[in-house]
Formats: C-alpha cells, structure tokens, sequence
C-alpha cells in the first residue's frame, strides 16, 4: 500500500537509504476553535444534547457497570460459601 503523499523520489538514486525522509506538514489551526470552559460548568446538571449531560450520562453509566460488576461478584462469592 502507497503512503497517502508519497516523497519525490530522485531517478538517480535507486538504492532505498538515500531517498530523502518523509516530511509532514504542521495540521492547519482549526477556524472555530472552541472557548475554554470553567470546571463548574463542566459539572453542571444540565439536560438535552449538551456535553454536561454527556459527560453526566458519562459517569452514571460508570457507576452503574460498577454497581452490576460488584453485585455479580458478591453473588458468587456467597454462592461459594453455600
């Protein structure tokens, strides 16, 4: 597979160690770069499509696989001591 934005190669040079290292290019700085948001309003409660629900719905998920892990766990362990 060709990389993306192969190198110019020389038509003299046929050995591999001297064609010339791949430069990239620096990424373009993004036109609508997003404002800094303080830490509490990060964590405000706030419902609909905003990032503090996701990040909400985020932690609460979390939370509840962690809950569900542990009661799995107990629930064998007791089962073993039965």
């Amino acid at each position: 597979m060709a990389p993306a934005n192969p190198v110019p190669q020389n038509s003299s040079a046929d050995s591999p160690g001297s064609r010339e290292p791949f430069r990239s290019q620096p990424a373009p700085e993004p036109q609508d770069a997003p404002e800094p948001v303080s830490q509490q309003e990060l964590n405000a409660w706030r419902r609909g499509l905003t990032p503090q629900a996701e990040i909400w719905n985020g932690r609460l998920a979390m939370l509840g696989l962690s809950m569900g892990l542990l009661v799995l766990l107990l629930a064998r362990l007791a089962g073993r001591h039965s």
